[in-house]
């Protein structure tokens, strides 16, 4: 086994996990490399936006709002009613690891809990599509 089709699956999995898995069962990488793989870059990008994402949005308050924290709109409620728990566990399933890591950011929490969470859901949400494509592959093994 060569190193390139890890590697690839690494580095789509930094942008989207949905695009990862299946490249790793294109590449005929084992389930639980495919799963490894996607699931580390995804904690990756999500850690790196975490990171960064505090001093930006401390700095795009300091720059818009003059240091006043921003009004509640609408994806306020939705944060006040879920939480980080609840963008950590859906945002990897919905629209991606960075940008689940970028809203739990913009809207201040705190960043190693965020990531926890984040971290969790990238790791059932990789577990289950891995899951499910590897029943998907074997259900068109048997019928071919």
């Amino acid at each position: 086994m060569t190193l390139l089709p890890i590697l690839t699956v690494f580095g789509l999995s930094i942008l989207e996990l949905w695009v990862a898995i299946p490249a790793g069962f294109a590449f005929n990488l084992h389930p639980a490399i495919t799963a490894t793989t996607s699931a580390t870059g995804s904690i990756l990008s999500a850690l790196a936006v975490t990171l960064i994402g505090e001093k930006i949005r401390n700095r795009i308050i300091q720059w818009r709002y003059k240091g006043k924290e921003p009004k509640k709109g609408f994806l306020s409620s939705i944060w006040d009613k879920y939480g980080v728990i609840g963008l950590g566990l859906l945002s990897p399933l919905l629209f991606g690891a960075p940008i689940g890591a970028a809203l739990g950011a913009a809207f201040g929490s705190n960043k190693w809990r965020l990531l926890l969470w984040m971290s969790v859901g990238i790791i059932i949400w990789a577990a289950g599509l891995t899951l499910a494509v590897a029943a998907g592959v074997d259900s068109i093994k048997r019928l071919f």
